[in-house]
């Protein structure tokens, strides 16, 4: 399978005098004078740093001996991704004309529906979606924004002509977490080589805490200049918890969780030492089934019970706004370049991965037949589950994936299967080329904006596609160079 290497101009050549691209030259001369006990000291010191400050996350299924759930580092790779300012620049124009047709497409999901009504989607695709919120509808939102932050996950192939093209690969718009990691990456490397940041004109992404807090105080349907802002947690055990209290603490906003709100007359109220104080903006990370228990799961104890009744009157921002995973869901991703050019009246400036929906009849038919050739994947799916990767599979595996998907079409996608390009990635043998992708983060407030790169995700394992942290997957800075 033809591949694209980041670092070299030669698919996947890491040994010495292999021509390096324009963009990686004064990175790679520096990479060549270091030896190899420096690299390991500096990867030694960069894991003692994350496991004192708490960089965790925890895989569900994965028990200690006293049955928790085990926490453990994401793995952190030293030798960053690095790309042009020519490319992040088509990159970001396509981030935010994708980012506003999905805000558009959502709100017409609870208005209108006009693009339904266009025969442009079936309307069982909406109205039968898990994540559809009957509850939403009619209901106004602040500037029509339903997802303020945005994570969009974009992948690089080879083209016909074997030069690496960007493509989409999905959507998370309901909770996108990763963030911090993004954050944390960036204080590492300029903490452990600084002279790196010297050689290079690296555009800054620490003021990412600062866009993401305008977001949300201009979500707020308060007149108060200096808006109330929490994030809402499901709690410690959250295998997303660090990134909750690190993002609430950068903000300078409170953490709560559910028990520390409540309803009253239709506004949300935080408990204070000090007595109740109106809350204005609540920066959820937490499922809409846990928000309300009046409303959705009557058992959850994550959320506010009336917080439901506050939001539809007007009276308090929910970021992202509930009912937002209409949008995220695979099988609606098929149709965001139809989006974008229903909307916004312009062609798609990132494509999409070709993608075959298995609920038509002809699509599970091909998928059916080239099992062994494509990645298979829930619509429902996150993190890596609930996915089959064709070339890495057994037969056992395929003929069980062949079985759920004659059982249930519909819950299922499949697309070719990429050869994601490759980076040069510090592993116990050395340096040697590991799979990446990138998820950038759009925040959509008063403007749609972005800090410059996102989190590189890389699949530690040799030979490996699936980038997700659950599956054996570690981190790398994005470098996004200033023209």
């Amino acid at each position: 399978m033809q591949q694209f290497d980041e670092m070299y101009s030669q698919a996947a050549a890491t040994t010495p005098g292999s021509p390096v691209r324009a963009h990686y030259k004064a990175y790679a001369e520096w990479l060549a004078g270091q030896t190899e006990q420096i690299m390991l000291a500096r990867r030694e010191e960069a894991e003692m740093i994350f496991r004192r400050v708490g960089i965790t996350f925890a895989v569900y299924g994965d028990k200690d001996e006293s049955g928790s759930g085990t926490e453990r580092l994401i793995p952190f790779d030293l030798i960053p991704r690095i790309i042009p300012a020519n490319e992040w620049q088509n990159m970001e124009r396509g981030l935010v004309q994708r980012v506003t047709a999905l805000n558009r497409f959502i709100h017409d999901v609870y208005h209108d529906q006009e693009m339904i009504k266009a025969g442009l989607i079936p309307e069982d695709q909406i109205l039968r979606n898990a994540q559809f919120r009957p509850e939403m509808m009619g209901v106004a939102v602040p500037h029509q924004i339903y997802s303020h932050i945005s994570g969009i996950d974009i992948v690089r192939a080879p083209n016909a002509q074997g030069e690496g093209e960007y493509y989409v690969l999905e959507d998370n718009l309901r909770v996108p977490s990763g963030v911090s990691y993004m954050l944390e990456d960036r204080k590492m490397m300029m903490r452990l080589f600084p002279e790196l940041f010297n050689r290079h004109r690296v555009a800054p992404v620490a003021h990412y805490p600062d866009l993401l807090l305008e977001t949300l105080r201009a979500s707020s349907p308060a007149s108060s200049a200096e808006p109330t802002v929490v994030v809402l947690t499901p709690g410690m055990y959250n295998s997303a918890y660090f990134e909750h209290a690190f993002l609430a603490q950068q903000m300078g906003v409170e953490l709560v969780e559910g028990q520390d709100l409540f309803v009253k007359d239709q506004f949300v109220y935080m408990r204070t030492t000090r007595g109740p104080k109106r809350v204005d903006v609540i920066y959820r990370r937490v499922d809409d089934d846990f928000l309300d228990p009046k409303v959705f799961k009557p058992q959850s104890t994550l959320g506010c019970a009336g917080l439901m009744d506050a939001y539809r009157a007007g009276n308090v921002a929910i970021c992202n706004a509930v009912g937002t995973g209409v949008a995220d869901d695979k099988s609606i991703y098929p149709y965001v370049p139809q989006m974008i050019e229903f909307y916004l009246g312009e062609k798609p400036i990132l494509k999409n991965v070709p993608t075959f929906m298995c609920r038509k009849s002809d699509d599970l038919a091909y998928t059916l037949a080239n099992l062994k050739d494509l990645v298979v994947k829930e619509v429902h799916g996150a993190g890596g589950y609930g996915m089959l990767v064709g070339p890495a599979s057994t037969q056992a595996e395929i003929e069980k994936f062949r079985a759920a998907l004659l059982a249930n079409p519909s819950g299922y996608i499949a697309q070719p299967t990429l050869s994601l390009s490759s980076c040069p990635t510090y592993v116990e043998s050395g340096v040697a080329p590991r799979h990446i992708d990138l998820r950038p983060f759009v925040l959509s407030g008063r403007t749609v904006q972005m800090v410059p790169g996102g989190l590189t995700r890389v699949a530690l394992k040799e030979g490996s596609l699936v980038v997700n942290s659950s599956q054996g997957g570690g981190t790398k800075d994005t470098w996004i160079l200033q023209a």
